[in-house]
């Protein structure tokens, strides 16, 4: 599970690193960045509005989301087939599960930041 001190610490971490790099460089990574960073208020809507794993396709987890949707549509399907209880049972499992993506959003998107910024730190420093 992630922690908020250690993500928070982690980011202060990358943020030190960043100031340190000459102006050339940094200014790329500032570019990189804006292009690559995620927005977790996006993420969170993305939650909010379909549980449905589209919030996992806005970080990148293809194979998450997609098993998320089938899942979904699974249900769909079944209360589509007049198996009502199997249908929801299936979505409120989707919806409880996702709560905690929902309910996280800020760490879990500071957390795939973290890693990104990380990966763009090392792309644009002159070894």
């Amino acid at each position: 599970m992630l922690k908020q001190s250690e993500v928070d610490a982690r980011e202060e971490a990358l943020r030190l690193l960043v100031r340190e790099l000459p102006d050339e460089q940094r200014k790329t990574f500032y570019e990189r960045a804006e292009k690559e960073l995620k927005d977790p208020d996006t993420f969170a809507v993305l939650n909010y509005l379909f549980i449905a794993g589209l919030h996992h396709f806005y970080l990148g987890r293809w194979l998450r989301g997609l098993i998320n949707l089938v899942v979904f549509s699974a249900g769909i399907y079944l209360i589509y087939l007049d198996r009502w209880s199997n249908g929801l049972i299936i979505i409120g499992i989707i919806t409880v599960l996702e709560f905690y993506a929902l309910f996280r959003s800020q760490i879990i998107v500071k957390h795939y930041n973290n890693r990104i910024s990380a990966d763009i730190l090392d792309a644009v420093k002159i070894p």
